[in-house]
């Protein structure tokens, strides 16, 4: 029988698990940080879609980023979700505005997409998965994971083989579309692969680390050590009192 004041097994597997999904949802930026990533792009698209000007697309873009950041700092909320929309649509209207080709919007997104694809893939492959590197300091663990925890490091490489394989099969699609469909046509089809491809990867990240063994927490760790050796100087200290009142 289970005493009542500590916790059943399977009730830490739901605390861990709780654990686990508040990491994500705090690392990739939950809803909110997938609304920032979709509005300017779609915003951009639609207008395109509208009225086939570059010009007035890339503003519209450009603005809404910028008022997502703004809302973030008036709110003192994390900003790097935000910051990254914006560099993203940024780099996104300069090569629009280069190449006077409103699809060139969408290259730059395309091409940080491949690269992050081959870095996940890369770094699971050498034994470094990425996704650990990512996570390791929102689970308080940094890289502990990788001598002291095989487990998570075996979570964090699935992890990290899933992200890089759904997002190469994301740009396999995109690619071919980028040089044969229209702006128009591209643009639905890039808005449409924003979000469930990214909601599979999360999701699949979850179910691994959910079957991993809990994260070292190493802040806590030095912590107590940090207290361990102030006590140790403290007994010392008194032992050096007391000696010198004995004398």
């Amino acid at each position: 029988m289970t005493s009542p004041d500590k916790p059943t097994t399977t009730d830490q597997d739901t605390a861990d698990r709780a654990v686990t999904e508040a990491a994500l949802f705090e690392a990739f930026g939950g809803v909110r940080g997938m609304v920032e990533t979709v509005l300017p792009g779609l915003l951009f698209v639609t207008i395109f879609t509208i009225n086939k000007d570059l010009k007035t697309s890339a503003i519209a873009a450009v603005a809404v980023s910028l008022v997502l950041v703004v809302v973030r700092l008036v709110r003192r909320d994390t900003v790097k979700h935000a910051f990254s929309g914006v560099f993203g649509v940024a780099f996104g209207v300069v090569f629009a505005m280069m190449t006077g080709n409103a699809k060139d919007f969408y290259l730059p997104g395309m091409l940080y997409t491949l690269g992050l694809a081959l870095a996940y893939l890369v770094t699971a492959a050498v034994g470094f998965p990425l996704i650990g590197v990512i996570l390791g300091p929102v689970f308080k663990e940094n890289l502990s994971w990788r001598n002291r925890n095989p487990g998570r490091k075996t979570a964090y490489a699935k992890s990290s083989w899933a992200w890089g394989l759904i997002l190469l099969a994301k740009c396999a699609i995109l690619f071919p579309l980028y040089w044969w469909a229209d702006t128009t046509q591209f643009g639905w089809v890039l808005i449409a692969l924003k979000i469930p491809p990214f909601l599979l990867a999360v999701y699949l990240t979850w179910v691994f680390l959910a079957k991993a063994p809990p994260p070292i927490d190493v802040f806590a760790e030095m912590e107590a050590e940090e207290k361990a050796e102030k006590a140790e100087k403290a007994q010392r200290a008194a032992a050096a009192e007391a000696q010198r009142g004995e004398a």
